[in-house]
């Protein structure tokens, strides 16, 4: 037992700082998606179980609450997808009046969601947004693109 609570103190200890590359350049990469897509309104990046990453949103959404919303989508789209072809889920498109959200599976721990206007481009939009979510897994698992 002693063991155990020291691992997972060390662990602990190590994500601490090491948490802090990733975010850096999860922030990053959505600010540079949104350069890309003018009528991209606002992305953030979320855990499975629904804790904010990373955020580049308007003042208008609530980070904390739009990424836990986010995190309840995704699962639904997992089970959906599960029970209806028995694959895995990589991304939901949600037309509203006021525009677009689309949540991207970004690994099997996190979600990248894009708010963009109702004039997007929707090709252009996955064209630029699903290599953003693979870039956004590699940096959170700490593995190398290719």
């Amino acid at each position: 037992m002693k063991r155990l609570i020291e691992r997972l103190t060390k662990v602990a200890k190590r994500a601490g700082t090491a948490a802090r590359v990733p975010e850096t350049k999860v922030a990053a990469e959505l600010r540079a998606l949104r350069a890309r897509v003018p009528q991209l309104t606002g992305s953030l990046v979320a855990s499975a179980d629904g804790l904010l990453i990373a955020q580049d949103l308007p003042e208008a959404v609530e980070p904390t609450g739009m990424a836990a919303v986010t995190a309840t989508g995704l699962s639904l789209a997992h089970r959906i997808a599960q029970t209806a072809h028995g694959g895995a889920f990589h991304e939901v498109v949600i037309r509203g009046v006021d525009g677009y959200v689309v949540i991207y599976a970004a690994g099997p721990t996190a979600s990248l969601t894009v708010l963009a206007e109702p004039t997007v481009n929707v090709g252009r939009l996955h064209l630029e947004s699903r290599p953003v979510a693979r870039a956004i897994a590699a940096h959170l698992t700490g593995t190398r693109r290719t």
